[in-house]
């Protein structure tokens, strides 16, 4: 099951990690590997979020700038510097997901308590788990 919630986040995003959270609570293996995925996705679903709002904010102030009566000036080189930078972001955290997910996948497959950097320690300490899965300090 911590190999799914691994691998199953490239097509079920949060979804998968989240139902294998959810029915396999016992098992602080299990939990484990799909907490991290579970913050691993949340954190990707910001800075997408995040960038996207950049984005919109940025087409909006030009428009509002050509509509309030100042003389309509061209869009800023930037923005068409810009996308192409956007895109290889975005790009680039997808094969950076699909490498981890691999990776980690077949760490869990070995049955190795492996931590994402810097969410497994975040994962821990939200589960109470000391390392090799040993029961942590209240």
């Amino acid at each position: 099951m911590a190999v799914l919630a691994h691998a199953l986040q490239m097509v079920g995003w949060w979804i998968a990690p989240l139902v294998i959270f959810l029915v396999r609570r016992r098992s602080r293996f299990v939990s484990f590997h799909a907490l991290q995925v579970l913050l691993l996705q949340g954190a990707y679903f910001l800075a997408t979020m995040v960038l996207i709002v950049v984005w919109i904010a940025v087409i909006f102030s030009q428009v509002f700038q050509a509509q309030s009566g100042q003389h309509p000036v061209a869009p800023p080189p930037a923005i068409f510097l810009l996308f192409p930078l956007i895109w290889l972001f975005f790009m680039g955290c997808w094969v950076m997901m699909l490498i981890l997910a691999i990776l980690y996948s077949i760490k869990a497959g070995r049955g190795e308590w492996a931590e994402y950097p810097v969410l497994g320690p975040l994962a821990r300490r939200i589960l109470n788990i000391g390392p090799g899965g040993a029961p942590g300090q209240a």
